[in-house]
């Protein structure tokens, strides 16, 4: 890192042609210059001055939120919808993290730019964190798609600072210390996004956080005791593999390995449905798997067609995402210490779309997999997609990867407003190189300029936000209260 929160160089790729035009007679793109993009980022303050990003005022036509859940909750799992509530109702920030469509409805309402790319629409602190490259290198990116779609920009910046107020709120940070890390954190986005716009192609594609170089350029940064912390989570993330995974997940019967039963969380598909219909929906999910295989590079397919299918299960994820159906497949290698996990997950729509537009993928899986891969620096090496047939009858959308690889994430209970203040940084960097792959960078840096107006602004807003949040947050209190909906807690 350098001294301020930007950290390396970043590029375009211009998702939608933003910042390309067309010649009539060979339809052959021809891009704008530096300058062009520039005045087009320019000129787009006029309909949505830096200033205007700090408002929010919802007024009486706002949607009920919890009848936004409701209405994601009918094609959930049901009996898993009480947990996702349960989720939910641990704290106001974990109402956050499962309120993205609530959040996506709020900001189609406010200041918007016009200048898109590639969004998260998710983009709260907790869904950025650590994993393996192919190259066996840990690396800090975001790491969750399932509503990934090209929109306004300062969509993902807005939900990232909110999540540092009430992350900051959560652990009982003072307004300053709160504003630090929401203030650093849009600080970080527009000078990254700076230094991107002036970076080649090739350099903005092939930059990353790699972990241990940025371990060693923080440490001045950060107290004794935050470090030590920083340094244990890491060496945690290499030992969440797939050896951990398994010996954790499955035990052996008949000498065989299973996935072990811990329902309503971990449920092998042995106890969900009757014998026969087991074996044909473990029939339908080998069928999945042998059909995304198709979705991956030769070289990946070759991979994975070495590996034997050997058990099933459905398991309960995240915060938001409870409910949406995802299997974790147990296969087998050469012998019994050769296994993989991987994690079909179910897509559906993203939040965004109602508010940004329909996604240009007939897949929902194939959405989240080519958003992934234009917003990450590397991603897992069994990243696909597939649609199937359930015992229902209905076509369901699904995206897969390997369940674990070096995965890791912060604990936001244990930061203190210093560290919290340096995760801002290193997160707000990441959503620029991010955005700066897919949408205009240079017509991005030109509209949040040199001065600090976009940062105060977000962090105005961020603050107005979280007290919505947390008025959302009593009105799911209130559905739980008057039987609206029903809530199990604790798992």
């Amino acid at each position: 890192m350098t001294d301020r929160p930007g950290v390396e160089a970043v590029t375009d790729v211009a998702v939608r042609n933003r910042g390309a035009r067309r010649v009539p007679s060979t339809d052959l793109p021809v891009q704008l210059s530096r300058a062009e993009r520039a005045a087009h980022g320019k000129a787009a303050r006029s309909a949505a001055p830096l200033d205007q990003h700090a408002l929010f005022a919802p007024t009486e036509l706002r949607a009920d939120p919890v009848e936004l859940l409701e209405r994601q909750a009918v094609s959930r799992v049901p009996e898993l919808v009480p947990i996702r509530y349960g989720r939910m109702l641990s704290s106001p920030f974990a109402f956050y993290r499962g309120a993205a469509l609530v959040m996506a409805a709020d900001l189609a309402a406010t200041p918007v730019s016009g200048l898109r790319s590639q969004l998260c629409g998710d983009a709260h602190l907790s869904n950025f964190g650590v994993f393996a490259s192919p190259e066996r290198r840990l690396l800090f990116d975001a790491n969750d798609f399932d509503e990934t779609l090209p929109g306004p920009f300062e969509w993902d910046v807005k939900r990232l600072a909110a999540s540092f107020e009430l992350a900051g709120r959560e652990n009982g940070f003072k307004t300053k210390e709160r504003a630090a890390s929401v203030v650093e954190a849009a600080a970080s986005y527009r000078w990254a996004m700076r230094e991107f716009a002036g970076e080649t192609n090739l350099d903005v594609w092939y930059s990353h956080l790699d972990m241990d170089q940025l371990l060693a350029e923080v440490t001045p940064l950060l107290k004794p005791a935050p470090l030590r912390r920083a340094e244990a989570q890491l060496a945690k993330a290499r030992t969440r593999d797939r050896m951990q995974a398994f010996n954790k997940l499955t035990r052996l019967v008949d000498g065989v390995p299973r996935i072990v039963s811990d329902p309503p969380l971990v449920v092998p598909i042995t106890e969900l449905v009757p014998a026969e219909s087991a074996t044909e929906l473990k029939e339908q999910l080998h069928a999945l798997v042998v059909a995304y295989g198709r979705s991956l590079p030769p070289d990946r397919r070759h991979l994975l067609e070495q590996y034997r299918l050997d058990d099933v299960a459905r398991k309960v994820v995240g915060v938001g995402s409870v409910g949406t159906r995802a299997w974790v497949l147990l296969f087998e290698g050469v012998d019994g210490n050769d296994p993989i996990f991987l994690q079909a997950k179910e897509a559906q729509a993203s939040v965004l779309e109602e508010y940004a537009g329909a996604s240009g993928y007939a897949n929902h899986g194939q959405r989240v997999v080519a958003g992934q891969h234009l917003m990450q620096a590397y991603s897992d090496i069994f990243l696909g997609w597939q649609r199937t047939n359930g015992l229902d009858g209905v076509d369901r959308d699904y995206y897969v990867r390997q369940l674990r690889d070096w995965k890791g994430s912060v604990v936001v209970e244990r930061m203190t407003p210093q560290s919290m203040a340096v995760y801002a940084r290193l997160c707000g960097w990441t959503l620029a190189r991010a955005h700066a792959r897919s949408g205009d960078r240079v017509a991005i840096a030109a509209y949040l300029g040199r001065k600090d107006t976009f940062e105060r602004a977000v962090a105005e807003f961020a603050r107005a936000y979280a007290d919505q949040n947390d008025r959302d947050f009593a009105a799911l209190e209130a559905a739980e209260a008057s039987g609206r909906i029903v809530v199990e807690r604790g798992l």
